[in-house]
């Protein structure tokens, strides 16, 4: 029969006692390789379908190679931006992003900036190419959340529940040291956002979307589900009004993406079918070109029919002039 302590124990969620991974000379802090596996998963679910709608799937690896650093480094300005007073007698700090601190929203904005300016420069369609790596999006946030289970960092309230956490009291808020188990945000968020990325994939199998409106419905899941963790979350945060800055943007991109979702039905369906999004519209406009001229001309307005193979201008026999 269990304890009370070894029941406890038993209902509970440990926090991992390493945060760092050796192999060799090399030293591979767990946080970070969380983050790299997620990039990998979304580069290669973006690729799959991308390829899926007629591209080319290279194109996704090129994409990438400018959007995932420039989403960090967005990431990483948005975290610093909204808590620096952190860092205001250790502004050194803010450059050690290994040891934790990224904000999604800055790393969306900044990634998909830098993203649309290489899809436009290679000349590939923007609309389509957002609905490509929105279910991808949540999958590598929901690989890249274990990464604070390992630094044992961004949980919640205390809990008594069955899947509490089990925090250290060296990683304890000041406050909360006499509290041993926590909710697990960064487990609720990564389960939502796969639960996110399972609902895109079968809101896009309807069709029933215009180019860019499964995007926005990834913005618009991902600002739900983040503005409940939110209201979990007990770690520092600056505020706005007595609110913390990540509910205020998560708000946002609700009433943002629902305002895109809105205007977009407003606008005319577009023409181009799926299997042809993937094409550059300089490949659209030649094959039109080319159907256009495959079509077999159309009579002239003024020009008569010919009739019997005759042609009703010619003499009739007889009377030919020679």
């Amino acid at each position: 029969m269990l304890t009370p302590l070894a029941a406890h124990v038993a209902a509970s969620i440990p926090s991992p006692s390493f945060s760092t991974l050796e192999l060799g000379p090399l030293t591979l802090r767990m946080y970070g390789l969380c983050i790299a596996l997620g990039v990998i998963a979304a580069v290669v679910i973006s690729s799959k379908r991308w390829e899926a709608r007629g591209g080319n799937p290279d194109d996704i690896g090129t994409i990438a190679l400018w959007a995932v650093p420039a989403g960090v480094i967005g990431a990483r300005m948005y975290h610093v931006a909204t808590d620096w007073k952190t860092y205001q007698d250790d502004w050194w700090g803010a450059f050690k992003i290994t040891q934790g601190g990224l904000g999604i929203p800055g790393g969306i904005l900044l990634g998909v900036i830098v993203g649309v300016i290489v899809v436009k420069k290679k000349g590939l369609p923007v609309a389509p190419l957002l609905d490509v790596v929105a279910p991808a999006i949540p999958v590598a946030q929901a690989i890249g959340r274990l990464g604070n289970w390992f630094n044992q960092e961004l949980f919640g309230r205390p809990t008594k529940l069955p899947w509490g956490l089990e925090i250290d009291l060296a990683n304890r808020p000041l406050g909360y040291e006499q509290y041993a188990t926590f909710h697990p945000t960064f487990l609720y968020e990564a389960l939502w956002s796969l639960g996110v990325a399972g609902v895109l994939v079968l809101i896009d199998r309807s069709r029933k979307l215009r180019p860019g409106e499964l995007f926005a419905c990834y913005i618009l899941g991902y600002g739900i589900g983040r503005l409940w963790v939110e209201d979990l979350r007990i770690d520092h945060a600056s505020l706005i009004w007595g609110v913390r800055v990540n509910i205020w943007m998560s708000a946002i991109l609700i009433l943002g993406s629902l305002a895109y979702i809105v205007i977009s039905r407003r606008r005319p369906a577009p023409s181009v079918p799926r299997e042809r999004e993937a094409e550059t519209a300089e490949e659209l406009a030649a094959d039109e070109a080319e159907e256009t001229a495959g079509a077999p001309a159309e009579p002239a307005a003024d020009e008569a029919p010919v009739v019997g193979g005759v042609d009703p201008g010619d003499d009739a026999p007889g009377e030919r002039d020679d």
